[in-house]
């Protein structure tokens, strides 16, 4: 039986998480589970499935509270103490279902304790893709992607990489606006950006489908999981949503993963590797169903070239347009900017002169925060 820690518990990966280990209890076992602030739900999950610890991270409640919603565990408080708790509470695998740049120095804690990591914070490779996989290397520790598109790849370059590859292909759902036309995108709303076609996630997320920054992010993620030129990392629209990745070998074949759009296929593999384990929610039966492909429009989706560009770049040009992204997202979400600002204010963080060391976390840290308070100048 392996241990599981989830990091994330209350969002939905970590939430997809806890209903595996549910359904597997022969296989999983919820070690330990963390949160930002939702308290209350994280209480009943630990009444469920009886961790060992739990961690909150937000200031808001005292000790007092928590040890009144988690009277059976221990508990941690703070970002210190989810690194404290990684470090102290052993689990086999760790899932980092943390949202944005938060997600960093626990995915860095997990490899250094000796933990192999199932990844959905793509943040953690897209702020510092060279680190974390040099670390995992030397450390001997599995790197798994969770990101449906990344977990695809991850398996299809397991099974074709001798054959040759000549470029790998991931595909976007084009998000809650991609029938729209840009002259129809200055006028929409939050609740508007939020109502994504294909998928149930956090408000960050959705919003970053319907801009295309998530799939940017994904571009920057798979150069450095994956070791593969950005030139050869290449986008399609999928508006079904069930061709996950594509990989082209070199004498021209297409090698596709191909799988309903639910997150608990890639948690499950992650949490199996390298073994697969029979589900009961898994199967698609693709009669009478349309696969449809189409051209990304790098006009309406300006933050998609944008991450291109940035991967080019270098490293330090990944970090500001992640930070500055999540500072524009967020600013959106409160009102304070419209749909379209969103991409104009990560451009002009951008176009500053970011050209410095990535060779530490210190070094990324630095870029991040510098990244933040020109990004919330741009807004103001």
């Amino acid at each position: 039986m392996k241990r599981v820690m989830v990091l994330g518990s209350t969002g939905s990966i970590g939430r997809n998480t806890l209903d595996i280990i549910g359904r597997m209890p022969g296989e999983f076992r919820a070690a330990a589970l963390s949160c930002r602030s939702r308290i209350r739900e994280i209480a009943a999950q630990t009444a469920e499935f009886k961790p060992e610890a739990v961690a909150v991270n937000s200031i808001d409640y005292t000790a007092g509270d928590l040890r009144q919603l988690l009277p059976a565990v221990q508990f941690y408080s703070g970002e210190e103490g989810l690194l404290k708790m990684i470090e102290e509470v052993g689990a086999d695998i760790v899932v980092n279902g943390i949202s944005g740049a938060r997600g960093l120095l626990p995915s860095f804690k997990t490899l250094e304790c000796g933990m192999d990591l199932a990844l959905a914070n793509k943040e953690t490779v897209v702020m510092a893709g060279s680190l974390i996989t040099e670390l995992a290397r030397k450390r001997n520790q599995k790197l798994i992607p969770v990101d449906s598109e990344h977990a695809a790849l991850f398996s299809l370059l397991e099974s074709a990489a001798e054959r040759g590859v000549a470029e790998v292909i991931l595909t976007a759902s084009g998000g809650a606006f991609r029938d729209f036309s840009t002259e129809q995108l200055q006028n929409v709303r939050v609740a508007d950006a939020l109502n994504h076609p294909n998928w149930q996630m956090g408000p960050k997320i959705t919003v970053d489908s319907a801009t295309m920054a998530n799939k940017g992010l994904e571009v920057i993620e798979a150069h450095y999981l994956f070791s593969i030129a950005v030139d050869k990392i290449k986008v399609l629209i999928h508006p079904q949503s069930y061709v996950h990745a594509m990989i082209r070998t070199i004498e021209g074949s297409l090698y596709a993963q191909i799988s309903k759009p639910d997150m608990r296929l890639p948690i499950l593999n992650a949490l199996s590797y390298p073994r697969l384990l029979g589900a009961d929610f898994a199967d698609l039966e693709l009669g009478n169903r349309e696969l449809s492909f189409l051209p990304v429009d790098y006009q309406k989706y300006p933050l998609l070239a944008l991450a291109y560009e940035a991967a080019k770049t270098g490293s330090a040009h990944c970090v500001v347009y992640n930070a500055a992204n999540e500072v524009a997202v967020e600013a959106f979400l409160k009102e304070r900017i419209s749909f379209l600002e969103i991409a104009a204010v990560v451009a002009d963080t951008l176009n500053l002169d970011w050209y410095g060391s990535t060779a530490t976390l210190e070094d990324i840290l630095d870029i991040d925060q510098r990244a933040r308070v020109e990004t919330e100048r741009f807004i103001k």
